[in-house]
């Protein structure tokens, strides 16, 4: 379900998404840019033709007419002054002119090429001057010099009439041309008076699209994406049924839409939680109550049930003393059941009273030398391994951060176990191995006994959980149990490593600090404090039996 069908479809809001208004936006920007920019491009390039027309064409067309038109009167001079002198040098002028005539009406016809009406005024002209020349200047430059040329006077009348009708077909070229230069130069000015506007209406088209673009971002994107951000900080602050309102283009208020659900959701989290929490809290002062009663227990455990225990195990004691022997056979049997019992009622009370401890009484966290925790227990357990005799080795043990009673305890229980639960007729050989894994440290309790079949690896580690009967093997059923909450209190893990089977091999793991966890110890200084090990029990590999000391 997405947001926009979560949440009701605000009436009059767009369903155009963000992209779509970019698109269309971007698309609507660029064809305006791109019109204005082929105008404006059709208008630098009407512009450069105009000017080049009036540079390269009109102006210099103009020129040539004029220096056409002093060629004409510099051989109109020379040829008058020869016809009234004979003076040859007169003839320089008239030939230097006819040198400039050609020139400047072959620049002419170039450049008026394509110009129809400006080819007639340069016809007309060569035609009034080819007349001119042929009834005047050639006849006069061609009479011989030294005296005045007959010709001349005689054609000077008609001569002059005709340099007239050239003049005037020369003056009407040139005010052709000036027309045309004039005309050129307006229709310049007013181009380039349009490319001005083309290019101030371009940037205020820019300044406007831009001041569009921006507004547009701001409405359709800055302001919603900063709404939405108001809102989900305010929920953050803990404003929990602060709602989400979902504006902007489609996708946003779709995105809005998505956190406003996200939000419900929460709000339907938060409230199961909170539920949840009051059960925990009921349960957690429940358990408060259980464990001050189980305290409570512990403390009659270890005073009340005392007394009277050791009463009992005196008296039946004295009893198998004085009138063992004196009795029937069956009554020697009851009082070696009662002695029995009550010590075996002493030895779990014992037990009990130190597994409870366990992280709750003995908490002295310090600097512990393994080596020597395990040298005082070798010495502690020493008539049994003398007696079975038992060869131990070991790696060299690291320095932990741990609690020194809980290490005695620990190591009594692994290295017992191992001599206790050996095979028959064999030596038990053992060995401790330790290495660095990280940041915790690897150990390793290997021995040649019986073994622990793999179907029972993790119920030897549960309390009371007990593989042999207590006539084949004494114990409690509370040593790996209570090996496991030690190394668990030091932020480790224990188990029996299945893939070992000439023997059983206990592998667990301490940290080099324990994490700072457990309850506190709220047991009376005067409970007992002394702690007696017990035997760990094992179970025989291939025999499908097994025991937990």
């Amino acid at each position: 379900m997405t947001g926009d069908e979560r949440l009701p479809h605000a009436r009059g809001l767009s369903k155009w998404t963000t992209r779509r208004w970019l698109r269309v936006g971007v698309a609507v920007s660029l064809t305006v840019l791109g019109l204005l920019g082929a105008m404006g491009a059709w208008v630098l390039g009407r512009t450069a033709t105009i000017s080049d027309d009036l540079v390269d064409v009109k102006s210099p067309a103009l020129t040539s007419s004029i220096r056409l038109e002093s060629a004409l009167l510099n051989q109109e001079t020379g040829i008058r002054g020869y016809g009234i002198t004979g003076t040859p040098d007169f003839l320089d002028p008239y030939r230097q002119g006819l040198a400039d005539q050609r020139t400047n009406t072959a620049r002419l016809a170039e450049l008026l090429r394509g110009d129809a009406a400006g080819l007639r005024d340069l016809r007309a002209v060569q035609d009034e001057i080819r007349t001119w020349q042929e009834k005047i200047a050639r006849p006069v430059a061609a009479s011989p010099p030294g005296s005045p040329s007959p010709e001349a006077g005689e054609r000077a009348a008609a001569g002059k009439k005709d340099f007239d009708r050239l003049r005037a077909a020369m003056t009407a070229q040139q005010d052709r041309l000036r027309d045309d230069r004039t005309r050129t130069r307006d229709d310049l000015a007013s181009t380039m008076r349009l490319r001005n506007w083309v290019f101030a209406t371009i940037a205020l088209l820019i300044i406007a699209l831009a001041g569009i673009v921006f507004e547009a971002l701001r409405r359709g994107i800055t302001a919603p994406l900063e709404q939405l951000g108001s809102d989900a900080r305010t929920i953050a602050d803990g404003d929990f049924g602060h709602p989400i309102t979902p504006t902007g283009p489609a996708d946003l208020r779709r995105l809005g839409g998505e956190i406003e659900f996200m939000r419900r959701r929460l709000v339907r989290e938060l409230d199961f939680s909170e539920e949840s929490r009051l059960r925990l809290d009921a349960q957690s002062a429940d358990l408060k109550r259980s464990n001050a009663e189980l305290e409570q227990f512990a403390y009659v455990a270890s005073h009340d049930l005392q007394e009277p225990l050791r009463k009992v195990s005196s008296f039946t004691q004295l009893l198998q003393r004085r009138y063992g022997g004196r009795l029937d056979d069956r009554a020697d049997q009851y009082i070696d059941f009662a002695v029995d019992g009550a010590n075996r009622m002493q030895t779990l009370i014992n037990d009990l009273l130190d597994f409870s401890r366990v992280g709750r009484v003995h908490r002295a966290h310090q600097s512990v030398d393994l080596d020597g925790v395990m040298k005082r227990t070798l010495s502690a357990l020493s008539v049994g391994i003398e007696e079975s005799d038992a060869v131990i080795t070991r790696d060299e043990l690291p320095t932990l951060v741990a609690d020194p009673t809980q290490m005695s305890m620990l190591w009594q229980n692994l290295i017992g176990n191992a001599v206790k639960f050996r095979r028959p007729g064999e030596a038990p050989a053992i060995h401790v191995s330790a290495e660095q894994d990280g940041s915790l440290w690897k150990f390793a309790v290997t021995d040649n006994g019986i073994g622990i079949d793999p179907e029972y690896a993790e119920q030897v580690f549960v309390i009371f959980q007990r593989l042999h009967t207590k006539d084949t093997y004494k114990g409690s059923g509370i040593g790996l149990a209570m090996c496991k909450k030690i190394v668990e209190f030091h932020g480790g893990t224990i188990f029996v490593d299945p893939e070992y089977t000439d023997g059983t091999r206990i592998t667990f793991t301490l940290a080099s600090e324990p994490p700072a966890t457990g309850l506190p110890s709220t047991e009376s200084a005067e409970t007992r404090t002394d702690t007696v090990p017990t035997s760990i029990g094992r179970q025989p590999a291939r025999e499908g039996h097994g025991g937990n000391a």
